[in-house]
């Protein structure tokens, strides 16, 4: 099911809540997959169909419902076969020192620091504080 597109948030994230750990433009590892990425946006809780969330998280999961979650842009170099994921906190490990390749890449970021990526305007708009 994808529904990521229509879940690019607009509304200006802030204040950023304190149970939001990781920002926009932070390197990750998927702790239990081990694909690499970036992340593009995130969200309180998970924003899905509901049909969605009963498909990704089993009744004894149905918690992370109501924790961080990520969207991220997978680094292409993994062959993971999917171009964004959206996962909760839990799953992520920040990296630093691995750059991204992705076609979508330049959408969302100018650059690469060394160890995060620069948010393009846009998108420093409606993440401010990450």
């Amino acid at each position: 099911i994808c529904f990521l597109v229509l879940l690019e948030s607009t509304h200006i994230h802030s204040p950023k809540p304190e149970s939001v750990q990781f920002n926009v433009g932070q390197v990750i590892v998927h702790r239990r997959f081990g694909y690499s990425g970036v992340i593009v946006g995130w969200d309180v809780k998970a924003r899905a169909p509901e049909e969605w969330l009963q498909h990704k998280y089993p009744p004894d999961k149905q918690g992370l419902r109501d924790t961080p979650h990520y969207r991220i842009l997978i680094n292409q170099t993994n062959s993971f076969g999917k171009s964004t994921v959206y996962i909760p906190e839990e799953e992520i490990t920040i990296i630093m020192g691995l750059e991204i390749r992705n076609p979508d890449l330049t959408t969302y970021f100018s650059r690469y620091d060394g160890s995060k990526y620069i948010m393009q305007p846009w998108l420093r708009k409606i993440y401010p504080h990450d």
